[in-house]
């Protein structure tokens, strides 16, 4: 098989990993991918901007393009953007099989005002929240219910657009950010205004399967990964400022069968039923944001695909065919499909730039040594790196790679990240030293 990964981030490289391992995959076209697909094996990164044949389009046209040209048998879609902008129906109307949401679907991520609406009428566990179109209304909700609140931009916002404010200065100071400062363009120009929950955050990812056809005959399904765990604060302790994500485990050690089954009943049940009722083509992935709260896990998110760092977390447990499972996505056989884990935990702390989450520089050699990193059995996946054109592996971004190591335990996966993790260099590198510790999860 040939398969292509659309993308250019830690996540994607991990996909990328993950089929490359199958034994059916020939080759797996990354488009873009980075430096550390450029060196995975049997994988070719694929610029459209770079490619004859793609000079006169632009964005998804460009990659359906590229997909068409290399004759892929199949696509599967890291990020949101192309998701919501409607990649999986381009590819599907020209015959390529798509893992990922058609645009229908993909707007359960794309528009938090349409999530809560789904979330309401189909009974899913989740926040109070009123929706605002003016800044005025906003403010006068905002004085009415008091702090702590949470003010979300309704589209998509690269991660920038969620707000939990703990007093009401800091309540007003984001809604003026987002709708009358323009701070992110047309994704603040709406905002989803919800109450404050306090717990302690996992994420859910899963494999779904949901078409007319599936809906049909009894096999339309969600799939759920093992639970996983996401750092957003810069800092130890859970300090700092929020980030895409400075490292993620998986499983979590502290859910509890009551809380998965609470989960089973009150957010993936409906949502299937919500999938199958609104008549979505929704083959692909889905996250769930979860906050584990007193009364019961409530719903904070969708996003219409894999989370990172958690992807890099999660996919080294796999114990089964990934592009085997993404066939059985595509073809509405995941119901029948056999999933299997390794047993034992992951952890995956990332590096990040100096600077980031605000300003860094980019360029700077990654230095690895890889007997240590090999010798730990640890994955390193790049996020954010390139190779330069003198073939050197550089930095491109704020986070710039995982170090994801599986252990018997917690500990023995723990330490060999960290490990792997001394033996990286790159200037100004840096990572938080609590990923997986106690404390380190962010408790609201």
């Amino acid at each position: 098989m040939r398969i292509a990964v659309i993308g250019s981030g830690g996540r994607e490289h991990a996909i990328s990993w993950a089929l490359a391992k199958c034994p059916e995959v020939e080759q797996v076209i990354c488009i873009p991918g980075n430096g550390g697909t450029a060196e995975e094996e049997k994988c070719i990164n694929i610029n459209p901007a770079n490619c004859d044949y793609t000079e006169t389009l632009i964005g998804n046209d460009a990659i359906v393009q590229v997909c068409a040209y290399e004759k892929v048998d199949f696509a599967v879609c890291g990020p949101e953007d192309p998701l919501a902008g409607g990649i999986a129906d381009q590819l599907w109307k020209v015959g390529i099989p798509v893992v990922g949401p058609k645009s229908k679907g993909a707007q359960l991520e794309a528009s938090k005002d349409l999530a809560k609406s789904f979330m309401q009428k189909y009974g899913v566990a989740c926040a109070k929240s009123a929706t605002f179109t003016d800044a005025k209304s906003a403010h006068e909700y905002v004085d009415e219910q008091g702090a702590p609140i949470v003010i979300k931009a309704d589209g998509l916002a690269a991660g920038k657009g969620v707000v939990v404010a703990l007093n009401i200065e800091d309540a007003h100071a984001a809604i003026t950010e987002f709708m009358e400062n323009g701070k992110l363009g047309e994704a603040g120009n709406k905002l989803v205004i919800e109450e404050y929950l306090s717990g302690v955050e996992i994420s859910i990812l899963a494999a779904v399967s949901v078409t007319e056809e599936t809906a049909a005959n009894g096999k339309a399904t969600i799939v759920p990964f093992v639970t996983a765990r996401d750092h957003k604060r810069l800092m130890d302790g859970a300090k700092g400022p929020n980030t895409g994500g400075m490292g993620a485990i998986a499983p979590v050690a502290d859910v509890t069968e009551k809380q998965l089954d609470a989960f089973q009943k009150t957010i993936l049940e409906p949502t299937l039923k919500g999938l199958i009722e609104e008549k979505m083509d929704y083959r692909g992935f889905i996250f769930f944001g979860i906050m584990l709260t007193k009364s019961g896990p409530k719903l904070l998110e969708y996003n219409v695909r894999l989370g990172d760092p958690e992807t890099q977390a999660v996919l080294p447990l796999m114990d089964f065919d990934f592009a085997a499972m993404c066939q059985a996505i595509i073809d509405g056989s995941l119901k029948d499909f056999s999933f299997k884990w390794k047993k034992g935990f992951a952890c995956a702390p990332v590096a990040v730039s100096g600077g980031y989450p605000a300003s860094y520089k980019k360029g700077y050699k990654i230095s690895m040594d890889k007997n240590v990193i090999n010798g730990l059995g640890t994955k390193v996946f790049i996020a954010g790196g390139n190779v330069d054109e003198n073939g050197i592996l550089v930095t491109s971004g704020g986070r710039v790679l995982a170090a994801s190591s599986v252990g018997e335990t917690f500990e023995q996966a723990w330490e060999n990240s960290y490990k792997a993790l001394e033996a990286i260099n790159f200037t100004d590198m840096f990572y938080r030293k609590d990923i997986g510790l106690p404390g380190a999860a962010e408790s609201l």
